[in-house]
């Protein structure tokens, strides 16, 4: 089967290859899946890039990249039910602690990880699930749900808060969020946001006081803790929650601690890798439920050939895209 493969940490066009390499088989438990898309997130790009914390090496002789992706099962495996041969499905956690992902023609994983699509979804809405909707799902409803709230979602053109912005609105929270410019802004809005902040020009926690009456926020969704959390501390009302899905500019932030205790705020990091079972069953049955009934919009920036893999983690790495990046593998 054709895949995308690295054999070292670096540079996309210098270590990515395209090449045919053996198939995958579907061992106990296991499904074979012909993969139809496969999507490309930042996690993606900087663990082939050699710069994940923690992270030493590829870990493995060879990786096939991509953690998300989407397509129909060809085989499954000892102890899995025949009958879903066929199905429709989305992936999740591909390549995590694992040598193949989801950017090669087939892949074989646990079948939990490949769950049914329904049939009104696209497999483009469904390799946005893994990584994207679902930390989204993640950061906003484990402290129960945010109707009635105010929630604040930093970086609002992003994938994860193009989602978190849409499950809270949906959900009945007012939504607030930081954009860069008017262009993210209307895209933000778009999606259900009630408030932005561009915070390159504003004082970020004085416009949200300002857009509050002077009430804060009852719930924050972060991309960038080490850079928000001054900010963040601030405006947060008693008993309200912080959930930090990522730090890139400041790895090892200082907190505001006796600013948070005064408040009893509870703050929470969150790795979509590692959700416990319970909350991703509960997230799970969310998205199928949003895929069977067209409740979410799905937002995807550009899809290339697998061919053009490089060029797929390049747009990623550049940042400032709105919507998620896919490689064709139909």
């Amino acid at each position: 089967m054709r895949a995308a493969y690295y054999e070292r940490a670096g540079a996309a066009r210098e270590v990515l290859r395209v090449g045919d390499i053996p198939d995958p088989v579907a061992g106990p438990g296991e499904v074979l899946v012909r993969v139809a898309l496969s999507s490309v997130h930042p996690s993606d790009v900087k663990l082939r890039a050699g710069g994940r914390p923690g992270v030493e090496g590829i870990g493995y002789p060879r990786i096939v990249p991509h953690s998300d992706g989407a397509g129909t099962i060809e085989a499954v495996g000892e102890g899995v039910d025949a009958g879903r041969i066929g199905q429709r499905v989305w992936l999740w956690n591909g390549q995590w602690q694992r040598a193949q992902g989801t950017c090669a023609q087939r892949i074989a994983l646990p079948q939990a990880q490949a769950v049914p699509l329904p049939d009104e979804a696209s497999f483009a809405a469904g390799a946005c699930m893994g990584i994207p909707a679902m930390t989204a799902h993640a950061c906003l409803f484990p402290e129960g749900s945010p109707k009635g709230k105010t929630v604040m979602i930093t970086g609002g053109a992003g994938a994860v808060s193009f989602y978190a912005i849409q499950m809270a609105a949906l959900a009945g929270a007012r939504v607030l969020t930081t954009v860069s410019t008017a262009e993210k802004a209307a895209y933000a809005r778009e999606a259900g946001a009630d408030h932005t902040i561009d915070y390159r020009r504003e004082d970020v926690a004085a416009a949200i006081m300002d857009a509050t009456d002077g009430h804060g926020i009852d719930h924050a969704v972060d991309l960038e803790f080490g850079s928000n959390i001054e900010a963040l501390a601030q405006v947060i009302r008693p008993n309200g929650a912080i959930v930090a899905y990522g730090s890139a500019a400041m790895r090892e932030p200082a907190l505001p601690f006796y600013t948070l205790m005064f408040k009893r705020v509870t703050v929470r990091t969150e790795l979509v890798y590692l959700l416990p079972d319970a909350p991703r069953a509960e997230g799970i049955a969310y998205l199928t439920d949003a895929l069977a009934r067209a409740t979410l919009r799905h937002s995807i920036a550009e899809t290339v050939s697998l061919d053009d893999v490089a060029g797929a983690h390049e747009a990623v790495e550049k940042g400032g895209r709105m919507g998620c990046v896919h490689v064709d593998l139909a």
